[in-house]
């Protein structure tokens, strides 16, 4: 009786679903319970938080690239996976007893309003930079970091390493190269610190020496005002599209880039600009 009674809700609930012209937020929660729910989908009903995390990175990389990309209707998409995957989340949660998506958007709200003080309370903050630095002090408070290391080791170990590297530097500002000259005279001695550990075949000295050189490369991304994450993405674009003009040239004298020198390479290359 009671399977029957399930199989009528869940079909008072599709049927709800399948006459409605415009879907909002609570449709969305009610379509990944009927997803997980009895009777629902297969895979839906199998996912944990850790099968679909990497789905979670990958749908927030694509919204990254139709904002870079200027793509509206790309974005409106992206952004409507990026909220699934929240959804979906909450969902795993809610069936597990602890919370649901609706504790999830109280407490995003109560937090925007405590850490606002100066939108819905009687702080006075002029400037982002003030708004920023109050944020900073209200989240120390709210997380219990006490000492500028628990604030270093706060920064979220998973982000990918350029764009942790220059966020732990510039939490710890103060103890930093004191001009952007001597972070040159540091890049060059990393690099022969490199140099000396490849002569001598020493793996794990080049491994060491390498981060190092990576470590003050941020460092001075963040002395010239530049991110280095962002610049690394950009030059790996310009290099793709340099590669494909090469390649097209290449292709296009009936060879194959895979069977040249670099000398040969660089002399298409070095044409390729001259005709600009």
């Amino acid at each position: 009786m009671a399977n029957k009674i399930m199989s009528e809700e869940r079909k008072s609930r599709i049927d709800y679903l399948l006459g409605r012209e415009k879907y909002d937020f609570e449709d969305l929660v009610l379509i990944i319970s009927i997803l997980r729910g009895e009777g629902g989908c297969p895979w839906d009903i199998e996912q944990t938080h850790k099968s679909i995390r990497k789905d979670f990175i990958e749908e927030t990389y694509e919204v990254i690239e139709a904002i870079d990309t200027e793509d509206p209707v790309l974005l409106r998409e992206e952004l409507g996976d990026v909220m699934l995957q929240v959804a979906f989340h909450a969902d795993i949660e809610h069936e597990a007893g602890r919370f649901d998506v609706y504790d999830v958007t109280n407490d995003i709200c109560a937090k925007l309003i405590h850490r606002h003080p100066h939108v819905f309370g009687e702080l006075k903050l002029d400037n982002s930079a003030d708004v920023l630095e109050n944020w900073d002090k209200i989240k120390g408070v709210e997380k219990h970091r006490e000492t500028l290391t628990d604030k270093l080791r706060a920064i979220p170990p998973m982000l990918p390493a350029l764009m942790r590297a220059q966020k732990v530097g510039k939490k710890a500002s103060f103890f930093d190269f004191e001009t952007t000259d001597a972070v040159f005279d540091k890049l060059y001695e990393e690099i022969e610190e490199i140099r000396v550990a490849a002569e001598q075949g020493d793996s794990d000295g080049i491994r060491e020496e390498m981060g190092d050189l990576l470590l003050t490369v941020t460092s001075l991304a963040r002395k010239l005002g530049v991110d280095s994450e962002e610049s690394l993405y950009c030059a790996t674009n310009k290099f793709i599209d340099r590669f494909e003009k090469v390649e097209d040239c290449v292709i296009s004298q009936g060879k194959r880039v895979e069977s040249m020198s670099m000398t040969e390479l660089d002399e298409v290359w070095d044409n390729i600009k001259h005709k600009k």
